[in-house]
């Protein structure tokens, strides 16, 4: 069970900290406070938010919270449920009369939830060769390589259908008859279609293969992630935003072995920085996108899907991205990475 204290952040952490504090907590909200009183709240979109205005990772959280948020007096917590569900908010904070937060009133997670309604195809490029993940790969397709109890692909299917989508489409190459036994021996309440690749077309040519199939915007994905993300929210993000494909993109914290010089122009030493972390965005593989991309494909040509972005941007199209965290994203390419995902999986059934 959560404690109290596990939502609670001072107003003069910085931005990373918060986003690793609300991945600990994983229910979108902490809340502010300065001398032990209660003075606001950060939101995973109110940071979001901040980081596509090109905010400073470093920045405090003062610089982004809102000092005008929800709550409840003690002597009025009864009315906790009827007062979230009238402001549609998941985490409400009840304070004392020095306004300190006492307790926080959790949206009950086991209640019927409104149905996810993202019923768009979800295109899996499911046709590599896994020679990174060698020799697990020798023996399996990747898509094919058990996480726990299930392949990997199916976790990523499960993920998707869970928000409403029952139409996948699997880019297949490499042992592709594997990968169709095993979606026709399972029970599954949803529909899986195959484009075969004759020849290797990348992380992006493959999706020529579906000309005709697709007519309407969809999430391509690679079959080696997953994101821990509400899949509904990026997509209604995406046409919010009016964009032609959005990518997703994962915080990375990368910290430097060694200590790094700055020298000058003089050759002289500038500054000293002792074993620095960078903070960076990178490609999470995982893309929503506009489907005139697959009928405008050269057919047969290999391409990575980075440079059909490059290409739609030099035409003046509208590239957005969806910045999640680090913890948001899981990804089996290598095997050390696999066997990290495995451990969080099994933690979270």
């Amino acid at each position: 069970m959560l404690d109290v204290k596990s939502f609670l952040i001072e107003e003069n952490k910085t931005m990373l900290e918060a986003m690793a504090q609300l991945d600990a907590v994983a229910k979108k909200v902490l809340f502010v406070i300065s001398e032990e009183r209660f003075v606001g709240a950060i939101t995973d979109g109110d940071i979001r938010r901040w980081i596509l205005k090109k905010g400073s990772l470093e920045a405090k959280v003062k610089d982004i919270a809102n000092y005008s948020p929800k709550f409840l007096h003690e002597k009025d917590k009864h009315s906790a449920r009827n007062f979230m569900k009238q402001h549609s908010i998941e985490a409400l904070p009840i304070v004392n009369d020095g306004h300190e937060i006492v307790a926080v009133s959790l949206w009950n997670e086991e209640r019927v939830q409104v149905p996810k309604e993202l019923d768009i195809p979800v295109v899996v490029m499911a046709g590599g060769f896994g020679t990174r993940l060698y020799p697990y790969t020798k023996i399996l397709p990747k898509p094919l390589i058990p996480i726990g109890e299930i392949p990997i692909v199916e976790h990523i299917i499960n993920r998707f259908n869970e928000f409403g989508s029952k139409q996948f489409h699997l880019i297949v190459n490499h042992k592709k008859n594997m990968i169709k036994a095993y979606f026709n021996e399972i029970n599954k309440s949803y529909e899986v279609h195959y484009a075969d690749e004759d020849q290797p077309l990348g992380t992006g040519g493959g999706i020529s293969l579906l000309k005709g199939k697709i007519n309407s915007t969809f999430i391509l994905t690679n079959c080696d992630i997953l994101i821990e993300e509400d899949y509904e929210k990026i997509y209604e993000y995406h046409k919010k935003e009016n964009n032609f494909i959005t990518m997703v993109c994962s915080l990375k914290n990368v910290k430097i072995p060694y200590g790094v010089i700055d020298i000058s122009e003089t050759g002289e030493i500038e500054a000293m920085k002792e074993k620095p972390e960078l903070s960076f965005f990178t490609n999470t593989g995982m893309y929503v996108v506009d489907h005139t991309v697959i009928e405008e494909m050269e057919e047969n040509k290999a391409i990575g899907f980075p440079d059909i972005i490059e290409h739609y941007q030099s035409k003046g199209k509208k590239i957005g991205v969806f910045p999640i965290s680090e913890h948001a994203w899981m990804d089996m390419g290598q095997i050390e990475e696999m066997e990290k995902m495995r451990e969080r999986l099994e933690k979270n059934d």
